[in-house]
Order: structure tokens, then sequence, then C-alpha cells
């Protein structure tokens, strides 16, 4: 089989979310369902170039726009629901939903001069509204996070009558809706505003440049350099995953693309389907603490903080790559243990033609990240990433039809000077060249298929917005319970009261608190959550303020591959045609040795860049932490260069622990007896492999 011509996954997927199928529509409702997601693209694009709206309009017609897209595209319930037609209560529902929304635009002075003290309308809208939000968010999530969001909606009307302990005051409904949806501390709080702005745009940014052919250029990139060695196609999605990660903070999305493509190669060469599914979903949910994109939450993060997002990218840098290697380093093992074949190397593409073929995809990404660490905000850098995609995917369909050579590099060199120059001076020029580019589309015969492939980025960026949004807006039920009610204080003071006598005891209850969560809710509320309860708790005993966010951010994570939910996991299986639960655990399994990365940076913050850390320091704690993670994986597996006994597997995991136990002669210890076990192992390797030759 030949890779030449390595292809994009099917953009005709089938879309996951937790438990929602999406309507597979035609005809008229499927025009229509286009043109509302076209228009959504359109109102943020327009937001972010202009923001023409005040804060909490933007923020209402954003989770409108979810809302009413949610409604079309997903069913009341997945067993027996007609998934070609929208029945005539959906649609309903979304033109209700949207027409609430408005309710702060239309009456946006009135709400003003009566802030805190609602009118029965208020109530009776906000009521509505907040009910229309759980509706969605079962739809496209199911019942695990509605029903967490309930308990504690329940809590701020009834919490006055629980035990003293836990107990409040006692709030008025009036109080409860006030903040849940006339203020910004509710539904329409941090999260939202941040999917309102952010994140929007860089979903649309990891849209673009997959239909632009990104994901071929990172297969065939990941296939000729890693394809032909030991394990090699589990390697292959490791890497096309990271690669795929740096313009794609998704999981799910991660895997409806390069799983495509990457779980039935490794079935066809050996790996059963339940791993290649653990391998694809380890791969893809890293691409959440991949720079320079990263996930939602790394957004809502930086907005939390109150901290530039290129410093959270630099706090996730040495944990991402981390994560990869320990993905990377297991499944080297994996192959090694059960003689899983590699790729021969005649079959392979050559991945630096690919790159010469296809470098230009590079730049959007490139420039993003310089702006990102020059000091821009995120949605100008968003912004300008997405124009500098759009330029190229227009650029490079109107190129392919200049017949003269020489002729062509004039024009790349007038479109590169001119989108260079112009991005200096704001988004309203770039955008004056996109409409000149457009218009050349128009009048060059065969380049008119661009302007579809635009078209359905814009609509795929929407639909992708759907479960990030919506788990952003009701979330925030839980954050306004938990600011009215003081509630997060009191946890945190537990919290606290356990890591007075031992720090490490925090760390646990902080990653068991992430995990119980993980087995109900995706990462992005997951980690609201937990950095409102117990990140605030880690930073008073003494963690830096990054670090604390980013353990609970890390463990979110590892949380959403631990089944039932496992959305990552659910997403392979539909690909894998493997049991879900199935792909969950051994994912699990596969990502647990990185289990310790946000340990031993808690312990060391030179491992993400924070405090007085020096480039020596950085590398020592780098070379430990691969160390450490390479010795964890050996036992877990049982291989090295051959099966390990019992006592060596013992062995082994003690040296990774002294590794990472931060006590005094620890260190030494752990790397004199890895020293001495690699030591004994190669030299039973060799003895094992004479006697195999004799």
């Amino acid at each position: 089989m030949q890779y030449d011509h390595v292809t994009a996954p099917d953009q005709g997927a089938e879309e996951i979310s937790e438990h929602g199928i999406p309507r597979r529509l035609g005809g008229w409702s499927l025009h229509i369902l286009t043109a509302l997601a076209l228009a959504f693209s359109t109102f943020q694009l327009v937001v972010a170039a202009f923001s023409p709206l005040s804060s909490q309009v933007t923020r209402s017609l954003h989770v409108g726009f979810l809302l009413l897209i949610a409604f079309v595209l997903y069913p009341s319930f997945r067993h027996g629901a007609k998934l070609s037609r929208v029945p005539w209560h959906d649609w309903l529902l979304a033109i209700l939903a949207f027409v609430l929304s408005l309710y702060h635009w239309v009456f946006e002075a009135e709400l003003i001069q009566r802030s805190g003290d609602p009118s029965n309308a208020d109530l009776v809208v906000g009521a509505i509204f907040v009910v229309l939000v759980f509706e969605a968010t079962r739809r496209l999530m199911g019942l695990a996070l509605p029903i967490m969001c309930a308990v504690f909606l329940a809590y701020g009307l009834w919490g006055q009558y629980l035990p003293e302990f836990i107990a409040h005051r006692g709030y008025g409904f009036d109080q409860i809706i006030g903040t849940l949806f006339l203020s910004t501390e509710g539904i329409f709080g941090v999260p939202t505003w941040v999917s309102a702005t952010y994140i929007f745009l860089f979903i649309l940014f990891g849209a673009f440049l997959e239909h632009a052919g990104m994901i071929r250029l990172f297969n065939a990139l990941a296939l000729g350099l890693v394809g032909h060695t030991q394990g090699g196609p589990a390697k292959v999605a490791v890497i096309s995953s990271g690669l795929m990660g740096t313009i794609s903070g998704s999981g799910v999305a991660n895997v409806l693309t390069v799983g495509q493509f990457t779980i039935p190669l490794m079935t066809r060469y050996g790996y059963t389907p339940v791993f290649a599914g653990a391998v694809e979903a380890t791969a893809s949910m890293g691409g959440q603490i991949m720079p320079p994109v990263m996930g939602a939450v790394a957004f809502i993060m930086a907005e939390t903080l109150n901290v530039p997002y290129s410093d959270i990218v630099k706090a996730a840098i040495i944990p991402a790559v981390l994560y990869y290697f320990t993905a990377f380093w297991m499944v080297h093992l994996e192959a090694g243990s059960k003689g899983l074949f590699s790729i021969p190397k005649s079959e392979l593409p050559n991945p630096w033609r690919a790159l010469k073929a296809d470098w230009h995809l590079a730049l959007p990404l490139a420039a993003l990240v310089g702006m990102l660490f020059h000091g821009f905000t995120p949605m100008f850098a968003g912004m300008i990433g997405l124009a500098l995609t759009t330029i190229l995917i227009l650029g490079a369909a109107i190129a392919a039809h200049i017949s003269s050579t020489a002729f062509r590099y004039v024009f790349w060199l007038a479109v590169g000077l001119g989108a260079s120059t112009f991005a200096q001076w704001g988004i309203v020029p770039v955008l004056a060249v996109i409409v000149a580019l457009v218009a050349i589309s128009f009048s060059v015969r065969g380049s008119r298929h661009v302007l579809h492939t635009l078209k359905m980025s814009l609509v795929d960026g929407a639909k992708q917005a759907l479960p990030v949004g919506l788990a952003c807006a009701i979330v925030g039920i839980i954050v306004g319970v938990l600011s009215l009610t003081g509630a997060a204080s009191t946890l945190a003071t537990w919290i606290m009261a356990a890591g007075e006598k031992n720090l490490f005891l925090s760390l646990l209850l902080t990653m068991v608190i992430c995990i119980v969560l993980g087995t109900g809710i995706p990462t992005i509320p997951n980690y609201i959550i937990t950095a409102a309860i117990a990140a605030p708790a880690l930073a008073k005993l003494g963690v830096p303020l990054i670090i604390s966010h980013m353990f609970a951010f890390y463990f979110g994570i590892m949380a959403d591959l631990t089944p039932p939910v496992a959305l990552a996991a659910l997403a392979a299986s539909s690909i894998a045609k493997a049991n879900h639960d199935a792909i969950g655990w051994k994912a699990t399994q596969i990502a647990i040795v990185g289990f310790v990365v946000p340990y031993m940076a808690v312990y060391e913050p030179a491992l993400m860049l924070q405090g007085d850390f020096t480039l020596l320091g950085v590398v020592a704690a780098v070379s430990k932490a691969v160390l450490a993670i390479m010795l964890w994986a050996v036992a877990m597996v049982g291989y090295w260069r051959l099966k390990l006994a019992i006592w060596e597997r013992i062995a082994t995991v003690l040296a990774a622990g002294l590794l990472v136990a931060y006590l005094p002669g620890t260190n030494e210890a752990g790397l004199l007896l890895a020293t001495v076990l690699a030591a004994q192992h190669w030299w039973r390797s060799r003895r094992a492999a004479s006697a195999d030759f004799s």
C-alpha cells in the first residue's frame, strides 16, 4: 500500500458530542441549518473585528446562537428519533431560545436601571432560558452534566435546610435568577465570555486549516518520520495527533479527523481495535495542552487569572511534550512486548517532499505563535491567523490556475507582502485583501470551488463550537451558585486543612476530585469547578498560581479518558468498532504514567517555567522527569529489551519513585538504582540474544 497521497479524513465523518448524535438533514432543513451556522460564524467574526455590542449582549447572543443551532441539529432522544427531519417543536424551541437571547439587547437600558430589582418579566424569561440551556446541554452531552448543575441549583434554592456545616443563609428565587441570567456571574459568566471571543475564533482557525489540508501534511510527516520504526503505526497516531493539537484544542475533533486515518492504519498492522482506539484517544486528548492553540480551558484560565495567554502557553510547553513523550514511549514498549509490525519504508511518503509541497500551511500557525508571544491579545492574534489562513486558501486556489510560473511567483509575492503589511495596520485592510482575492476567484476559471471550502469551514466551525459553548454556559450555573452562597470557600477550607499537615494529601484530594468529576462531565466544566474550589486552596498552600490551575487542568484532561464518559474514547469507538469502556480503560492505562508530571511540577516549578528558574535547572528537572517516566512505563508494560522479571518491575517502580520523592538523597539513590537496573537488564538481554543465536 502506498502513502504518497495521504488525504485528510472524510469531512463528513459523523460528529459525536458526549451522547448526542446529530441529525442528517437534507433539503430546505439543511439549507436553513447552513444559513444559521454561517450567520453564527459571521456574527462572531464581526464581534471579534469591531466589538459593536456590549459585553452582556454579546454573551447573550452567543448563547442564543448555540441554543438555536443545537435544537435544530440535535434530536430530543438518540433512540427512535428521525434524524432526517426537524420536528415542529424543535423549530419552536430553537426560535424561542434565540428570541429570548435578544432580551438583553432589546431591554439593555432598562435592565441596567433596575439592576438588583428584577421584574416579573425578567424572572420568567430568565427561568425559561435556564431550562432551555439545560435541555440543549442534555441533548449534546447526556444527563451527567445537567444533573450535576441541577444539584447545585437545588443547593442554591434550598441549601438553608441542609446540615449547618454546609448550609447557607438562604436566597430567594429572584436572587438565583438574577445571578444566573441577569448578571455576568452565571450563564453569561467568564467561561461564556471566553467562548464568545477567543475560543470561537480558534475553533474557526482550526477548521480553516483542516479544510486547507493541514491534516494531510501532519499525517505525511508522521508517517515519513516514524512509520518504519518499532510500533510505527501507533507512533504515527501519537505524532499526528500531537501536531493536530497545535491547531485544534478539541480532543473529540482530533479523534474524528486524525483517527479516521490512524486507527485503521494501526489495526491493519496488528494492533487490536481497542488498543488502536485507546492510543488515538490518549494522543488526541493531549491536544488540549499542546500550544499554541491548546483547549478552551487555556483561554478560560488566562481570563480567570488575568494573565497574558502567552504565560499559559509557556507553562504548558514542557508538560505537553512530556505527555506526548509518555504516550510515544508506552506504544514503543507495547509494540516491542507484542512483536507488532512497522510499515515498510518503501510504502511511506517522503516527509520532506510533503513539507515542501504544503509548507505554506504552517505560516498562519507561525504568525499566531509570534503574535501571542509579542503581546498581542488572543482575539487579535486569532483574527489575523484566521485571515492569513483564508488568504492562503484563496491564494493557493488562484495560483494553481495561473499557467506562467513567473507570474505565479509574482502573485504570491504580492499577496504575501500585502497581507504582512496590512496586518500591521489592523484587521480592516486585511479584510480588503480577502475581498480582493474573492473577487479574483470569481474571475479565474477553476478556482471558484475554494469559496465552497471557505463556506464549509465557517459552517463546521459553528458546529464544533456547540459542545464547548454550551458546556461553558451551563457550568456557569455551578460557578454562579458557588459565588452567591460562598460554598467554594467552605470546600477550599477543607482542602487547606488537609494540606496544612501534608501538601501531597491536598494534591491527592484535588486529583481525586478531578477524576470523580471526570466520570460524569467533560474537561471544561471539570476545570471550572476544580479551579473554583481546589486551585485557590493549593495557591494558598504555596503552590504557584498558574501551577495550581494547570494541576486541575491536567487532571481534568486525564479524567476525560476515564469511563463512563471518556469522550475521546467514545469518538474512537465509532471508528475502531470496539467497546467504548474498554477503549477508555486502555487509554487510561497508556496515559497513567503521565499522572506523575503535575505532581513533579508542583515540587519542581521549573517544569512549567515558573518561579526563579534557570536554564540548567529546567534541563535538570526535565531530564529527571523523562527518566522517571521511562522507568514507570517500563514497569507498567513489563518490557524493555525483553520481558521484565517480577523483581525487576518492583525495583523499577522503586527507582522511579525515588526520583520524584523530593527528599534528601532520593535523587541520587534513584539514579544509582536506575543505572544498576539498566546495566543488569542490558546484560541479561545480550546474554539471551547470544543464547538464541547459538
